[in-house]
């Protein structure tokens, strides 16, 4: 197994995903793609993981590596890799199967309580999870679920929450990785106030049950799921 990792911002980083691939000492390595980085050669990587960034997909005039990337994810797709993509990487892997990327009704930062759709339900990934859940979200735009692509995940008034593609390629709008840490970084750099007071107070009470549920989807994503595309 050889896992690669794509980040696009410093702190954005892989957060309980690289808890896990340590503990389980999974062969991986971490990319910045800003700082200039060539990507590996897609057939030596088993598994790709895209993070999540503050950019749009469709800013790639300002971002000139979202084109590199956009034709690397393709690739893996052809290729039937394993693949994971979050808040922006959902956003970049929709976006290289065909559909529209842009602005969700609202933005949404702080914790949000998502639906599994009955595909959600019956999807290895995501079978342990209740049907209503608490997910950390931090995104103002939004994706069409691709074609041939399953919603797995809803919420209003965003409802394309996740999305499935084959077997192997997943999207999450939300953080399943995120860590207490992430959290207190993300919003000392953004956020002021009332507003910050009240999402470390549920992230508080929150952050359990989501890693939890995040250190079970990684567990069957890297080493039981086995199904081919």
């Amino acid at each position: 197994m050889n896992v690669l990792i794509i980040k696009h911002i410093d702190i954005e980083g892989p957060g309980l995903i690289e808890d896990y691939l340590k503990e389980e000492k999974i062969l991986h390595q971490m990319i910045h793609l800003q700082s200039g980085v060539d990507l590996q050669k897609i057939d030596d990587v088993t598994h790709l993981v895209i993070l999540g960034g503050p950019m749009n997909v469709y800013e790639e005039d300002r971002y000139p590596f979202l084109r590199e990337e956009d034709l690397y994810i393709k690739g893996a797709i052809q290729r039937g890799k394993k693949i994971l993509g979050i808040c922006l990487g959902a956003q970049l892997i929709a976006k290289a199967l065909g559909a529209k990327v842009f602005k969700a009704p609202m933005k949404e930062i702080g914790w949000y309580d998502v639906s599994l759709t009955e595909e959600g339900s019956l999807d290895p990934l995501f079978s342990e999870f209740p049907k209503t859940f608490s997910v950390f979200q931090w995104h103002e735009d939004t994706f069409e679920i691709p074609k041939a692509g399953k919603l797995i995940a809803t919420s209003s008034p965003t409802p394309h929450q996740a999305f499935r593609y084959g077997e192997n390629v997943y999207g999450l709008q939300f953080y399943l990785e995120v860590t207490e840490e992430m959290i207190r970084e993300w919003l000392k750099a953004d956020e002021d106030g009332d507003e910050k007071i009240e999402i470390l107070t549920q992230t508080e009470r929150k952050i359990g049950s989501n890693k939890r549920r995040g250190m079970n989807f990684f567990t069957i994503f890297f080493k039981n799921h086995h199904r081919e595309g």
